[in-house]
């Protein structure tokens, strides 16, 4: 008797998956308009709704708890109460995906604790070193930080970074002080890293659950000894929002400041540091980048998953000039601009299916 009972519960959980995957699949979003144009582009609306995903938008001016039903709720959204209305949404409906928790969404918005757990993981394995940059943070006084530099026994230059990110253009700006007099100049509160010479290109780890995409990008030029001594002050770097896809696409703007050997372009919303070479060059250079061995890449994005409870983020990666495998994870950032991202839309319906099918595999399992 007890055989035949848990036999039905078998089949009824297996006709369950099976209609679930017969109907639609709804993704309840709640982004900035600025994610929506970037994100939710008309290749990823056709290939969903040929997969059976519908994306519905939240209405913000109603309550959370009486729109719906959803599978899987996407989220980008900053504010308290938001925060509030979606955890209590959470705790009413266990039922939906959330993407992701609020709490481990707001330990990156903070970089006094955004590299934490590279730290702590101190990753390694036969195909390199991952480490975070030694940082200090200053939280009040602009006049203390030489003083509180030498007692941490940091090495300049050093990058300077707004200590919230809060999405906003200035908490993406960054600054390279080059002196100690120079660091009394900085805006606080802030976060100072070690600069690491990596020959200026940036990789960016994209993360959609178990799926990785790595692309290449510029990033600050290397700094010698001789560049070092004859520079002094603080020079500010704004991030500016421009897609291109070339050299050609590339947009030159000269009134930025800067040290005479570089110079700056605008390339697909990060700032490329160059030095006084042709664009066309630089973007050879960076297409000949070596990337960071894939499966280092794929062990350290599972380890970071787990550690972080996100499954929407990207990893700001560069590798030590004159090293082949010792790299330092510089930035992390939450539902990045996937939109950049060439076939972000098979990886991102893929594993939308892939979290619908996990469920309904996990109440298979408990039926059995």
């Amino acid at each position: 008797m007890k055989e035949e009972i848990k036999t039905e519960l078998k089949n009824d959980v297996v006709e369950e998956e099976k209609l679930a995957f017969e109907k639609i699949v709804v993704v309840g979003y709640a982004l900035t308009s600025k994610k929506i144009n970037s994100f939710l582009q008309p290749k990823l609306l056709s290939l969903a709704r040929s997969k059976g995903i519908s994306f519905v938008a939240i209405d913000q001016s109603r309550p959370l708890s009486d729109q719906g039903p959803f599978d899987i709720l996407l989220h980008k959204l900053s504010g308290k109460e938001w925060r509030k209305a979606l955890e209590d949404f959470r705790q009413m409906h266990p039922e939906v995906t959330v993407l992701d928790p609020p709490d481990a969404i707001q330990h990156l918005y903070n970089r006094q604790y955004m590299l934490q757990d590279v730290a702590d993981l101190n990753f390694s394995d036969a195909y390199g070193i991952v480490r975070a940059p030694r940082q200090l943070v200053i939280k009040k006084d602009p006049l203390s930080i030489p003083e509180a530099v030498s007692k941490a026994g940091l090495i300049l230059p050093l990058v300077a970074k707004p200590l919230v990110v809060d999405g906003t253009a200035k908490s993406h700006e960054l600054a390279l002080a080059y002196d100690q007099h120079s660091l009394q100049m900085l805006e606080t509160p802030l976060v100072l890293q070690e600069f690491v010479n990596h020959g200026g290109i940036l990789f960016k780890v994209y993360i959609v659950g178990e799926a990785i995409k790595v692309v290449r990008r510029f990033s600050l030029p290397d700094v010698s000894k001789q560049e070092w001594s004859k520079s002094a002050g603080v020079f500010r770097f704004p991030r500016v929002s421009c897609a291109a896809a070339s050299a050609d696409d590339a947009d030159l703007d000269p009134s930025i400041a800067g040290p005479s050997y570089l110079v700056c372009y605008n390339v697909e919303d990060d700032w490329i540091f160059a030095h006084a070479k042709s664009l066309a060059d630089r973007f050879q250079l960076v297409e000949n980048m070596e990337l960071p061995p894939q499966l280092l890449l794929e062990r350290l994005a599972q380890e970071l998953r787990h550690r972080l409870g996100l499954h929407l983020f990207n990893l700001d990666i560069i590798r030590e000039r004159g090293s082949k495998d010792r790299f330092y994870v510089i930035d992390i950032n939450y539902f990045p601009g996937y939109g950049k991202v060439p076939d972000y839309e098979h990886m991102f319906t893929n594993f939308l299916l892939s979290l619908v099918q996990s469920k309904y595999k996990t109440n298979y399992a408990g039926a059995c």
